[in-house]
């Protein structure tokens, strides 16, 4: 009907690259369009699980139980991110402010970014994991709509101004045709930044000004050093001496080291850079080998079939975080930062003997954390035959100490020997 205008639209038009379409895959466009892929689904869509044990909110009540699960195996990965992003907005967050707990830019290592921002996106990242691209993402709850790139910035988004108040955006140039007379700015979304417009106060809502205005609304740095411990700043303490009855080729080869990985590691460790390899495998998946394999290798990572480029050391350095949380995660919808429980920042997720010998420590540091240890390894005479025993008896072991109040465990194969069979540590855990 020509007398009904709309303020906006959000279209887009998706083919099907790498999988095969079908209609439980169809994007359901409720708050965004999404052109790109998110790589850290499988992870995103656990951590979404794993947190509905500590969410809760008065917009919610107790009828919270009812939304679970708020994303799931078997739709695409815009559904999920969609869901997770109505979530938060229908959990009291504004639009932007969901957006960036959902896709942060790159913090971390950025030195020019203002101390305000950084401690927002470092509150954050405790209460949410990046789901990271690349991606570009439009989204919209009818007042306002905005788009934003993920920190990568490798999905193309490029937008114009035109003198009678339109602002057209869309994934190439030259989408629509529009007269070079009437438009008065042309430019492109840049990594990690959004581009936000308010219909209601009819303006576009610049990148600083967005983030400004949210990172400083509350006392973000307050609230990190109220509930946050650095591991590194923790007293240093020497860590136990290995078993020395047991060779180093021994304890190789009981935890299935080949010839290149010790190449690899000796180039790693000589140059601080990684081995150059080739990518292609040319050996038998792990369930079809003959061979006696680890457990890690029946777990490779599934790569989506996409040309992402390689991203050199330099850019990943800036763009990359390693930061790990060891801890009770908040309540994602605490938007006053009320929780006490304390949380260990890990800045990398590899621990060196030292860390591991810190956290084993750690008995009741400042009344949150205590720390029991469990053994993983079992006496040798049992065989083989024994792992699913000791498999119980080490759940059984887990279960008692967190009722006993213990709430980080630390699980140790140190004890491996000709006398001592080590469960594999991915099983174990």
């Amino acid at each position: 009907d020509p007398r009904f205008e709309s303020a906006v639209a959000l279209v887009h038009q998706r083919f099907s690259t790498n999988t095969f379409p079908s209609w439980k895959l169809a994007h359901p466009y409720r708050m965004v369009a999404h052109n790109g892929e998110i790589n850290t689904l499988r992870g995103n869509v656990n951590w979404m699980a794993a947190r509905q044990a500590s969410v809760s909110s008065p917009l919610f009540g107790e009828d919270i139980s009812k939304l679970w699960p708020i994303s799931y195996e078997g739709q695409s990965d815009t559904a999920c991110f969609d869901n997770a992003l109505e979530f938060l907005v229908r959990g009291g967050y504004s639009m932007a402010h969901a957006v960036m707990m959902l896709i942060p830019e790159a913090w971390a290592g950025n030195q020019s970014m203002a101390a305000e921002r950084k401690a927002f996106y470092e509150y954050h990242a405790a209460l949410m994991e990046p789901w990271d691209g690349p991606a570009a993402v439009a989204f919209t709850d009818g007042k306002q709509i905005g788009a934003t790139l993920d920190r990568n910035g490798l999905r193309p988004a490029r937008y114009l101004v035109t003198n009678d108040d339109r602002v057209i955006m869309a994934s190439e140039a030259g989408v629509l045709p529009v007269p070079e007379e009437i438009i008065i700015q042309k430019w492109r979304l840049q990594p990690g930044k959004m581009l936000l417009i308010d219909m209601e106060e009819g303006r576009i809502i610049s990148d600083d000004e967005v983030k400004s205005q949210l990172a400083t609304a509350h006392p973000y740095r307050s609230w990190l050093n109220r509930t946050q411990l650095i591991l590194e700043d923790l007293k240093a303490i020497e860590p136990r001496a290995p078993r020395r009855d047991v060779s180093l080729l021994d304890r190789q080869q009981a935890f299935g080291y080949t010839m290149e990985d010790i190449d690899l590691m000796s180039t790693m460790v000589t140059t601080g850079q990684e081995a150059i390899g080739s990518m292609g495998m040319d050996t038998p998946i792990s369930a079809m080998s003959e061979k006696s394999k680890l457990l890690y290798t029946y777990f490779k990572q599934n790569f989506a079939q996409v040309t992402n480029p390689p991203i050199d050391p330099i850019r990943e350095a800036f763009l990359m975080s390693l930061v790990s949380f060891i801890g009770p995660r908040p309540n994602i919808l605490d938007h006053e930062g009320a929780a006490n429980a304390k949380r260990l920042e890990v800045r990398q997720p590899i621990l060196t003997n030292g860390s591991l010998e810190r956290i084993r420590s750690i008995v009741h540091a400042e009344e949150y954390f205590d720390a029991n240890w469990l053994d993983t390894t079992y006496d040798i005479e049992r065989g083989a035959e024994g792992l699913p025993k000791m498999l119980d008896l080490l759940c059984r072991a887990a279960e008692a100490a967190v009722t006993g109040g213990f709430n980080i465990i630390v699980l140790s194969d140190r004890l491996i020997g000709p006398d001592r069979i080590a469960i594999p540590a991915l099983l174990a855990t």
